[in-house]
């Protein structure tokens, strides 16, 4: 996931990695929580390119998140879920009894799409995670969320990365998606303008939906690995796709999206995506902004 406020940092300290919690984290008060927290950041942060993915050795209360998540997940996805996603993670086949390996999830991801994981001990800036896309990489994190509360978390752990995200990249269309996502960013300099397209990320790839059916139906990978978000989605304003209106408005990430964009199906949203991040750059990114700044 790329860099947000509101997600914990994680900062160099005297004593190695130290991941900072905000106070109502459902983690803050647990010094075990936050001890496991500061190891699988240091685990994540030791690898290198080009390096096997360094294994993290998950506990059973930390399995038994997944299970938990993967189980009540399952009913909202067959149900909420577009079409391309379920049968994306039909194909994907990821496990629900335990927490999968990175190295795991890109042996079943990569003969699909050509996509692989790599870790990241927290949140990557906007350049570095969107812009490995481009060759087909997806940085994530390697911890869970608090035992406390598994069916929620204030920020993306490897239950977003990997059930939201994967499943979506084990689409062929999602992932050439995102491939002109970081190919967009590699044409894109201002920050602004790469601010303005992390916006349109977030409404699309993170929040979008698809009308099936005479409904809408999620593709987003963060309503996708919200047990939450996928109870209310469905009664947000939902408005047509306008990239102008998505990359320019702010968001609160503590609160259901109020207000999400769609298109009438999923061959026009794969056209209308493909057509955006394809074309992207700092020229782009003016031409739409001149109208509403």
């Amino acid at each position: 996931m790329a860099t947000a406020s509101g997600y914990s940092p994680v900062v160099e300290s005297e004593d190695g990695l130290k991941v900072e919690l905000d106070r109502d984290h459902p983690g803050f008060a647990d010094p075990e929580y936050r001890r496991r927290r500061d190891e699988i950041a240091a685990i994540s942060a030791s690898h290198r390119p080009g390096e096997p993915i360094p294994l993290v050795e998950y506990s059973e209360v930390e399995h038994e998140v997944w299970r938990i998540v993967s189980r009540q997940l399952a009913p909202k996805h067959a149900r909420y879920a577009c079409r391309a996603y379920n049968e994306a993670a039909e194909a994907l086949s990821l496990p629900t009894d335990h927490v999968p390996q990175l190295d795991e999830v890109s042996e079943r991801l990569s003969p699909l799409t050509g996509f692989a994981y790599q870790p990241v001990a927290g949140l990557a800036p906007l350049r570095e995670f969107y812009g490995a896309f481009a060759g087909r990489r997806f940085f994530s994190t390697q911890y869970l969320r608090h035992h406390s509360v598994p069916l929620y978390t204030p920020e993306p752990d490897i239950i977003h990365e990997v059930i939201g995200h994967a499943n979506q990249l084990a689409d062929p269309d999602f992932a050439r998606i995102c491939e002109e996502v970081g190919k967009a960013v590699e044409r894109t300099e201002s920050a602004e303008a790469l601010a303005f397209m992390s916006r349109v990320f977030w409404f699309t790839l993170e929040f979008g939906v698809v009308e099936e059916g005479g409904e809408p139906k999620a593709y987003g990978a963060g309503i996708l690995s919200s047990f939450g978000e996928m109870d209310v989605f469905q009664r947000a304003e939902i408005r047509p796709l306008d990239f102008a209106e998505m990359g320019t408005t702010e968001y609160d990430i503590t609160h259901y999206q109020p207000v999400l964009y769609s298109s009438s199906s999923f061959e026009r949203l794969v056209e209308e995506l493909t057509e955006f991040y394809s074309s992207y750059d700092d020229e782009v990114y003016g031409r739409l902004t001149a109208a509403v700044l």
